[in-house]
């Protein structure tokens, strides 16, 4: 009785275990995967940002080109050291190595076959984990299906190249502005009678002033010289002599 027990003791006791290890098998799969997951959503942001750089590269390329040059390199080589002017210029302070493939190696998006280069793009075929919430520095890279999809251009930063000359360019449709709602028609105004010319009313005339009276004539006063001249002919003059009575 005893060694049955045992025996059926010892059978739940291994039966617990491997439930235990399967237990442990799964959480270790499971970080394994999330562990993976974050190491490539690390690699993709790492991408984003070496990219960002050599489109920086290439702008910089494009702005500094001298008169009569092209503005486009021929290998990312030409972006560490600028041969265009006496003292080479540095536009890329290195080729960087993909982080996710791992190499410095990178696919080229150039203006033709075997002409300059516009971009650049990674040559990792994978499916990224980001699809969506891009910086505005990354336009037009969301629901891509490859890593390759993602090309880091000289002229808008990820944004499509330009059309070369004597390409067919796309026809740009206008549609008409939507129609809004009819509203309440307004009565119809009435017509105004023309307008008369106003006329300025007529400017009252003065009155005519009275003519003053004329000054009433006075006697002319008399000089005080004519009166002292009347009176000194007077004393003048000699007296007439009393007429003598009649009959003396």
């Amino acid at each position: 009785m005893l060694s049955r027990a045992a025996s059926r003791q010892a059978g739940f006791t291994y039966l617990g275990l491997i439930i235990f290890v399967f237990i442990i098998g799964l959480v270790g799969a499971a970080t394994m995967k999330v562990g993976a997951l974050l190491q490539r959503a690390q690699a993709e942001t790492e991408l984003l940002e070496i990219g960002f750089q050599f489109s920086a590269a290439l702008k910089s390329y494009a702005e500094a080109t001298p008169r009569g040059q092209p503005p486009q390199p021929l290998s990312l080589q030409e972006l560490l050291r600028d041969t265009r002017f006496p003292s080479p210029r540095r536009h890329l302070r290195k080729i960087f190595v993909d982080p996710v493939t791992g190499q410095a190696e990178w696919g080229l998006v150039r203006a033709g076959e075997g002409g300059r280069i516009l971009g650049v793009h990674s040559l990792s075929q994978r499916q990224p984990l980001k699809l969506a919430k891009f910086d505005e520095r990354f336009p037009n890279f969301e629901n891509k299906e490859r890593l390759a999809d993602w090309k880091f251009m000289a002229q808008g930063q990820g944004a499509a190249p330009t059309a070369r000359p004597g390409a067919p360019q796309p026809q740009v449709t206008m549609e008409p502005p939507p129609e809004l709602p009819a509203g309440p028609v307004a009565e119809p105004v009435a017509a105004q009678a023309p307008m008369q010319e106003l006329k300025p009313p007529p400017r009252a005339e003065p009155e005519p002033e009275p003519e003053p009276e004329p000054p009433q004539d006075e006697p002319p006063a008399q000089d005080e010289s004519d009166d002292d001249k009347k009176e000194e002919k007077d004393k003048d003059e000699p007296k007439e002599a009393p007429a003598q009575e009649s009959g003396r």
